[in-house]
């Protein structure tokens, strides 16, 4: 049992920083990035090319991941969505922004880093043994603890700075934030740059875990929205509540189920729909209308 919830705190940890940037961004524009995981796996890659290629060390490749996904966010937000949002009198036009992103950073990736499994070696070697009732690579320990670190970083800054509130007021109400002098298009563009830049860099921390590749994408995406669904689209504490939930169920789903294959993210998803079926706006957010 101990081992069980030390590996969905693991997960529950990476998970809740993946989702944190996908709210945000929705919580700011209420657009649904599906190129979230995009964002993830060329994070991943920038790491692992500054890693293997360059042979920086791995601090310098996850902060180089930061900050060229967060520019990529910019860039993403000033001259792709906000010109749709002023225009665009459909919010479908958004989702179809972003699954053409989705699909444009699937392209890019092939092209630039091919479509093999990428990985760095490992950062910190060893496994901690607690009496053969806990173990876990140090690894995983070190990256599960820098993830934790960025999570708490991040509400210190969504709490105490001036930028933070002023995401905090547009996310609440926009006109209302506008007249008080909030930039819109300013702290819109720097949200969207966040939520890129938490993306690419959780994928930088786990490319030394379980590596990268062109596939995942998709996947990181999905996993990311069933999140925001648990917890509550557009709630920043409702992410990371979603994302341990998530992480305990894949741990206690693996362990228990293990002799059936992928039975266990049948459970998850069925389990998903049934409680959205009881409470649609999830744990901490509100009902919709």
């Amino acid at each position: 049992m101990e081992q069980i919830l030390a590996n969905g705190l693991y997960l529950g940890v990476q998970y809740a920083l993946i989702a944190l940037g996908l709210t945000l961004i929705f919580s700011l524009m209420n657009v649904l990035n599906f190129a979230h995981g995009q964002m993830y796996v060329l994070g991943g890659f920038v790491t692992y090319t500054a890693v293997t290629q360059f042979e920086l060390p791995f601090v310098v490749g996850l902060i180089l991941s930061a900050v060229i996904l967060a520019a990529v966010g910019a860039l993403v937000e000033k001259f792709l969505f906000r010109p749709v949002i002023q225009k665009s009198r459909r919010e479908e036009s958004t989702m179809l922004l972003a699954a053409g992103i989705a699909f444009f950073l699937d392209a890019v990736i092939l092209l630039v880093f091919g479509e093999k499994q990428r990985g760095v070696p490992k950062i910190v070697d060893g496994v901690f043994n607690w009496d053969f009732i806990i173990i876990m690579p140090y690894d995983r320990i070190l990256i599960g603890a820098l993830a934790l670190l960025i999570i708490v970083s991040f509400i210190l800054l969504m709490q105490h700075t001036k930028t933070g509130r002023a995401m905090r007021a547009l996310a609440q109400d926009k006109v209302a934030a506008t007249l008080m002098g909030v930039d819109v298009k300013l702290y819109s563009m720097i949200g969207f740059a966040l939520g890129a830049m938490l993306a690419g860099v959780v994928g930088g921390l786990l490319v030394t875990i379980t590596g990268v590749n062109l596939g995942m994408g998709g996947p990181t995406s999905i996993k990311a929205f069933m999140m925001i669904m648990i917890g509550g689209a557009g709630v920043i504490s409702g992410a990371i509540a979603g994302g341990f939930i998530l992480g305990m169920m894949e741990s206690v789903g693996l362990a228990v189920l293990a002799d059936y294959g992928d039975i266990t993210y049948l459970v998850i998803f069925a389990s998903l729909m049934l409680f959205l079926a009881i409470r649609p706006q999830g744990l901490m957010g509100k009902p919709w209308g």
